[in-house]
C-alpha cells in the first residue's frame, strides 16, 4: 500500500523547529484525515501536528524531548489509494527515508547542554599564574576598552561557535590572551573545558527565544522613564465595576487611548524614516514557565474597558496553558508588563525587538504625600510605571507627554 509522511509543519512565522511533546498515536493505530498525532512545542505555544490522510500508522521516527526542523519526516502512514485520493495527501517517494532530528538543537550541542555557564571576569582575574589557568598575556587590558582586536573572532572560531550553537554574548565572561585582548581558540577551548561539568540544565524552546528577542533587542539604544501613579481612583472604580476588569487592562486600555493620539512614540526607525504605526495592537506580557509569553490584543483604542474584559481575560488564559490562537501571536506596537504582580516596585522592562516600546507597572504601595489643603502627609496609594523605548525614535520629553495622558485616564478611569 502507498505510504505517506508525518511531516513537521511550518506553525508560525519565524518558526523553524519544535521540540516533540508527546506522541498521540503509536504504530499500528488507525487514524483520520486531521486527526492530531503529534503534541509539540515551539517558542510560541504548544500546538498539535495533525495527518494529511487517514490510514494505518506504520512508524514513528521522533521520541519526546527530541527538536525536529519543519519539514522532517516525523512518522509513516499505509494509506489506501482512494483515500490519498480523496485527501489529496502526497506520497512518499519510493527510497526517500525519514529524516533524522538533530540529536540536539541549535544551541544545544552536548558542550552546550553540558555547561552553559561562563566563569566570571573576578574568576579569571584571581586565577594565579601557576594554576594552568589561561592568563592574560599582558599585551592588552585585562578587559579591553574600545580596542578593535578585543571584538575580533577568527572564522575559526566563528566555526565552532556554530557547531556549539553558542553566540558572541555568551563569550562576554572570556578575557583574551592575544593581542589587544583578542579571544584565541586556545582561550575558546579552554573556556570550555573549564565549564564542562558544571551544574547546568538545558534551555528550554522558551528560553532560548527569550535570550535571542533580549539580545536583538539590545543592538538599540534602550533608554528608560518612570513616574508614580494614583491608584486609588482605579482600585474604587474596579471595585464598583460588575465585571472587575484586572489591574493590567486598566494600563493596556489607557495605553491605547495614549498612543493613539501620539502613535509616533510607537514608532520603528528603518534606515532615515521613522514609521507610525497604522494599527493600536498592544502586548500583555504573561509569566509561564521558564519564560514570558506576550499575547496580542487588536484594535485596542477601538473597544471600551468593558468590551475588552472577556477578551482580556481569554488571552492570558491561553497564554499561561501556552495554547495561543494564531491570533493573538505578534504584531504589536508596545506591551504591558505588570512586574508589580510579583512584589516588584521598580524595574527596566525591555521591548521585544518587533517593538520599541514598553510600559512596566509596579506593586501599588501606601507612601507619605505632602498635602497643602491639610498640612500634612496623608497615605496614598500609589504605583512606580516604567516606559522603556528606543531612544532613536523618540526623546525623554515625549515619553514624559505620552505618561501624562496614560496619567490622566488612569487616574479618571470612567474615561476609559
Amino acid at each position: 500500500m502507498p505510504q505517506v509522511p508525518i511531516l513537521m509543519p511550518q506553525l508560525g512565522e519565524s518558526i523553524a523547529e519544535a521540540t516533540i511533546m508527546h506522541a498521540l498515536v503509536q504504530p499500528g493505530d488507525t487514524v483520520v484525515a486531521d486527526q492530531e498525532v503529534f503534541e509539540v512545542e515551539t517558542n510560541k505555544a504548544v500546538m498539535g501536528v495533525t495527518t494529511s490522510c487517514g490510514g494505518k500508522v506504520l512508524s514513528l521516527s521522533v521520541s519526546e524531548g527530541e527538536v525536529v526542523p519543519v519539514g522532517a519526516i516525523m512518522g509513516i502512514i499505509e494509506a489506501t489509494e482512494e483515500e490519498i485520493e480523496r485527501s489529496g495527501a502526497s506520497i512518499l517517494e519510493e527510497g526517500t527515508q525519514p529524516a533524522t532530528p538533530a540529536e540536539t538543537a541549535p544551541g544545544s550541542s552536548p558542550a552546550a547542554q553540558d555547561g552553559a555557564h561562563f566563569r566570571t571576569v573576578g574568576e579569571y582575574r584571581e586565577a594565579s599564574p601557576g594554576s594552568g589557568e589561561k592568563q592574560s598575556s599582558g599585551r592588552g587590558l585585562p578587559v579591553p576598552i574600545g580596542m578593535r582586536g578585543a571584538h575580533f573572532l577568527s572564522p575559526r572560531i566563528r566555526a565552532r561557535m556554530d557547531e556549539l550553537g553558542i553566540t558572541e554574548a555568551d563569550l562576554a565572561y572570556i578575557i583574551g590572551s592575544g593581542p589587544g585582548g583578542r579571544i584565541t581558540i586556545d582561550d575558546f577551548e579552554d573556556f570550555l573545558n573549564y565549564v564542562d561539568g558544571w551544574p547546568s540544565r538545558k534551555a528550554s524552546p522558551m528560553r532560548r527565544s527569550v535570550a535571542s528577542s533580549m539580545q536583538r533587542t539590545w543592538r538599540r539604544p534602550i533608554a528608560s522613564a518612570g513616574r508614580p501613579i494614583y491608584m486609588a481612583p482605579i482600585i474604587l472604580h474596579r471595585k464598583n465595576h460588575p465585571r472587575r476588569p484586572g489591574i493590567t487592562l486598566y494600563f493596556v486600555r489607557a495605553l491605547a487611548l495614549a498612543l493613539a493620539e501620539s502613535p509616533e512614540c510607537a514608532g520603528y526607525m528603518v534606515g532615515g524614516r521613522i514609521l507610525t504605526p497604522r494599527r493600536i495592537d498592544l502586548g500583555v506580557a504573561v509569566q509561564v514557565a521558564d519564560g514570558v509569553m506576550v499575547p496580542v490584543m487588536r484594535g485596542v483604542n477601538e473597544s471600551t474597558l468593558d468590551e475588552l474584559v472577556d477578551e482580556f481575560n481569554k488571552v492570558v488564559q491561553q497564554a499561561r496553558e501556552r495554547r495561543l490562537d494564531p491570533g493573538y501571536q505578534g504584531g504589536g506596537i508596545a506591551t504591558v508588563s505588570n512586574f508589580g504582580g510579583f512584589g516588584l516596585t521598580h524595574a527596566t522592562p525591555m521591548p521585544l525587538p518587533s517593538e520599541s516600546l514598553i510600559l512596566g507597572v509596579g506593586a501599588v504601595q501606601k507612601v507619605p504625600v505632602w498635602s497643602e489643603e491639610v498640612q500634612c502627609f496623608i497615605p496614598v496609594e500609589q504605583a512606580q510605571i516604567v516606559a522603556s523605548f528606543d531612544h532613536r525614535v523618540v526623546d525623554g520629553g515625549d515619553i514624559g507627554r505620552l505618561m501624562q495622558r496614560l496619567a490622566h485616564y488612569l487616574e479618571h478611569p470612567e474615561l476609559l
